[in-house]
């Protein structure tokens, strides 16, 4: 028999059953090497599958870039700066000197916006003692009823004579053309008006505040633009973003900063010289970063508002009576809600 230091007695080694120090001691050091041998087969093997996998996924990725690879050039927009005004009878700026002008870019067929706005904010004539007047620009309508729309278009004009209309086709990737052509308009008819503000069709505008804010002794005559200002707002590179810009286009990982384009004011002075530095800066199709590239170019910064409320983009509805007392400007969900939030406004408890 066996002992091992305890004094235990141990089978002879061979016996059935019989299992000794020694060939327990070699069975742990087996499996401890298959286990080994086991964890270094499993690497190899999700080695070799993630490197299958790898260049399956850059081949997959390199053949989505092809695919949706556009050339640069159509990241830029066709400005050639020899559009002309082909619907422009409104006595704005001609017969009178607004200290304010409302400025809303429209699609030709939405009618009903303007209508909205005709009949609520943009139905405010003096405010605060100050001479406010509302304009709607636009581009010519496509489809095949372009004809018949420009009829309904003229017919609209007589009515309220508010309409400037330049030939550029109006659509989404021309929101550039559309911001440039408005200031030829502006530069050319309203140097002697004091602000104006461009605003977007879905936004509430609260008209006394703006002014209130323009009147203030602190805000700036001259050189002046505010809104919601973006700083650091990163270029997108993802092919697959609505506002990717590839690198051939913007170089930069940031545009400069700009204030958001559903609704910006600027003082009069800067539609001129904006115009006068847009043909040293290829225009984009992205309207408000481009206006931030101008302003660069000038070597001018956009102002923030005293009061980040003052613009919402992305309001959290309905408004309570508190912040719609203070707002300036708030995208919201469309006309039935606009002309709600005009009606509010008006009203004595509209208020903090």
């Amino acid at each position: 028999m066996n002992r091992d230091v305890n004094g235990r007695v141990w089978k002879a080694a061979g016996g059935l059953g019989s299992v000794t120090p020694v060939a327990m001691a070699n069975r742990r050091r087996h499996f401890q090497c298959l286990r080994r041998i086991i964890c270094i087969l499993g690497t190899v093997i999700v080695f070799s599958i993630f490197l299958k996998f790898d260049k399956s996924l850059s081949s997959w990725s390199t053949s989505l870039s092809k695919l949706l690879w556009v050339d640069p050039a159509s990241y830029y927009v066709a400005y050639p700066r020899n559009y002309t005004f082909i619907m422009d009878d409104t006595p704005t700026c001609r017969t009178t000197t607004p200290f304010l002008i409302l400025i809303v870019p429209v699609a030709p067929g939405d009618k009903a916006a303007r209508d909205a706005i005709r009949n609520s904010w943009g139905n405010e004539k003096l405010v605060l003692g100050q001479v406010v007047e509302t304009l709607f620009i636009i581009g010519l309508h496509g489809g095949a009823d372009a004809e018949q729309q420009q009829e309904k278009l003229r017919e609209e004009n007589l009515k309220h004579h508010d309409l400037i209309q330049s030939n550029f086709q109006d659509s989404y990737r021309n929101l550039t053309i559309k911001t440039m052509v408005m200031l030829e308009w502006l530069a050319a008819h309203c140097v002697k008006a004091s602000y104006v503000i461009k605003t977007d069709s879905d936004v509430f505008l609260h008209v006394q505040n703006l002014v209130k804010l323009l009147l203030d002794p602190s805000t700036a005559k001259q050189n002046y633009m505010s809104g919601l200002v973006w700083w650091n707002s990163p270029v997108l590179r993802n092919p697959l973003t609505k506002s990717y810009m590839p690198r051939s286009v913007v170089a930069e990982s940031e545009y400069p900063p700009y204030p958001l384009g559903m609704a910006y004011v600027m003082s009069l002075d800067l539609p001129a010289k904006i115009l006068s530095v847009s043909p040293h800066i290829k225009p984009i199709y992205i309207e408000d970063a481009y206006l931030g590239m101008c302003l660069k170019h000038l070597g001018i910064s956009p102002t923030d508002p005293p009061e980040q409320t003052m613009f919402i983009v992305d309001p959290r509805h309905p408004l309570s009576n508190c912040i719609l007392s203070k707002v300036v400007a708030v995208l919201t969900t469309g006309i039935t809600q606009m002309t709600s939030y005009w009606e509010r406004s008006r009203q004595p408890e509209a208020k903090c």
